[in-house]
């Protein structure tokens, strides 16, 4: 589909439920239309989210288990999340693509967009009669989800050996995501985004109004094209703002985990004359740091810049950081 095929009145629609918590009442896909649509605009941004979380795996040079023969798509809309996780690890690594959606159109829509992209991999309805599943991938179905439905996803976390998980950056998104991550830890090692193994320190009192959240980069020149700026203007959306939240698990014992001693920056570092401040997640907890320019400057550049969220070892007196390895 392109820029001209586009079914605004549809797209308005979908926004229109996202945006009042209608989309939680069940499928929301009334024609294939509505999911060429969606999959071409607002599931493409989902994608930019995708790509930046599957980038920062292959920094960190994680892949799934070999084992993880298959790849379950849940919740799959248009099915954009398991085609960008299928083309970063490389879809002859698998053997199947199995998709559920409770909407038999966005079935149908990601598995025909998953042949046309993977000529050579098995793609199937997900029909669940208790078998281990590889990797599982979620995207962006936490706010939608009754209890019943998130206990019945739990479900399959469990049978996992490796999940990908990604939800929008919003606090009450991130929030639930926490949540989930306390429950899952007695059989999972944490990946990311998380750069240690214990509690998470955003349940600590006091951290209340914080959350666990990142920003993806757009892809080059979407600011500056036409079409996306129409979109832009037309669904309210700033282009450079693409907050999410994530989760990446691996049944225990996992082979690659963050470092011990390690700290990640949440959202962004805030940038003041003279010095900036930054929300630092490591097992200790999550506390507020501030680095003068002046005893780092090439650091304090990096913070300002960097949207690649590394992890750090910081060198740092009381709540001063001082310096920084990235690890």
């Amino acid at each position: 589909m392109n820029w001209e095929q586009l079914d605004w009145t549809a797209l308005d629609r979908l926004r229109e439920g996202f945006l009042t918590g209608a989309a939680a009442h069940g499928p929301y896909w009334q024609t294939p239309s509505d999911l060429a649509s969606y999959d071409a605009t607002y599931a493409e941004r989902i994608g930019w989210k995708w790509d930046a979380v599957l980038r920062e795996l292959a920094s960190r040079q994680w892949r799934p288990p070999a084992s993880a023969r298959t790849v379950l798509d849940w919740g799959c809309g248009s099915g954009v999340a398991g085609r960008r996780v299928l083309q970063a690890f490389g879809a002859e690594n698998f053997d199947a693509l199995h998709l559920w959606d409770h909407s038999p159109l966005a079935r149908e829509f990601a598995a025909t967009r998953a042949r046309e992209t993977f000529p050579a991999l098995t793609v199937s309805p997900f029909a669940d009669a208790g078998q281990p599943i590889g990797l599982l991938v979620v995207s962006h179905v936490i706010n939608e989800l009754p209890p019943e439905a998130l206990q019945t996803l739990l479900g399959l976390v469990a049978r996992a050996q490796a999940v990908l998980w990604v939800e929008p950056g919003t606090h009450a998104a991130s929030r639930q995501l926490i949540g989930v991550r306390e429950t899952l830890t007695p059989a999972f090692d944490l990946i990311a985004p998380c750069p240690h193994q214990g509690p998470c320190g955003l349940l600590s009192p006091g951290n209340e109004r914080h959350w666990c959240h990142f920003f993806a980069p757009p892809p080059m020149g979407v600011q500056n094209d036409s079409d996306w700026v129409r979109f832009g203007q037309r669904a309210g959306i700033d282009l450079r703002s693409l907050p999410y939240s994530y989760l990446v698990l691996e049944k225990k014992p996992a082979a690659a985990i963050p470092p011990a001693g390690a700290a990640r920056i949440l959202g962004r570092a805030e940038h003041f004359k003279g010095f900036a401040r930054v929300l630092s997640c490591e097992a200790p907890g999550v506390e507020e740091l501030e680095l003068q320019k002046r005893a780092d400057a090439e650091l304090f550049k990096q913070l300002k810049k960097d949207a690649s969220h590394p992890l750090y070892h910081w060198e740092r007196t009381d709540r001063r950081i001082t310096g920084a390895t990235r690890v």
